[in-house]
């Protein structure tokens, strides 16, 4: 979401970095009747509110890392149900596990755009890409780099 800020006769536009995830409603579901989408929204909306910190994107971590807890699901799904539902924050607020989910499909769509196999990410993985790109975020960050590194007569990947 940008807004327009004015200040001394001066307009400056602003990105808001972080989006909270809206309900699922009828057009969220779907076809299903969405009790899971509810209840993971539910725990994660009452949960951030508790979190004690001032940051914003730790919060949020928290707050999936404890609905998957609860619901002992991954944090992976948890993270993808949300986006779906519409959260948008920067990298840092997500589990690595669905940053890995994120850039694997990222990279397989720009790696299958010269080919004929047409796979193509999820829309809300799109939208948050979109949002990543919009504020800012390192777009060399997600390239997986590999160090081997020589140490006692083996190598080390790190």
């Amino acid at each position: 979401m940008t807004t327009v800020t004015r200040r001394n006769g001066l307009e400056t536009l602003t990105t808001e970095t972080i989006i909270l995830p809206l309900p699922p409603g009828p057009e969220l579901r779907g076809g299903h009747d969405g009790r899971f989408e509810m209840e993971i929204y539910a725990r994660f909306m009452r949960h951030l509110r508790s979190v004690p910190n001032s940051r914003m994107e730790i919060k949020i971590l928290a707050a999936i890392q404890f609905t998957a807890d609860m619901l002992d699901t991954s944090e992976a799904l948890i993270a993808k149900t949300l986006v779906d539902l519409g959260l948008l924050a920067p990298r840092r607020a997500f589990p690595g596990s669905f940053l890995d989910f994120c850039d694997n499909m990222l990279l397989r769509a720009a790696a299958t755009k010269f080919s004929d196999d047409h796979s193509t990410p999820p829309q809300a993985v799109s939208v948050l890409k979109g949002h990543w790109d919009l504020i800012g975020e390192n777009r060399f960050g997600p390239l997986p780099v590999h160090y081997a590194i020589f140490n006692d007569g083996q190598y080390v990947s790190h």
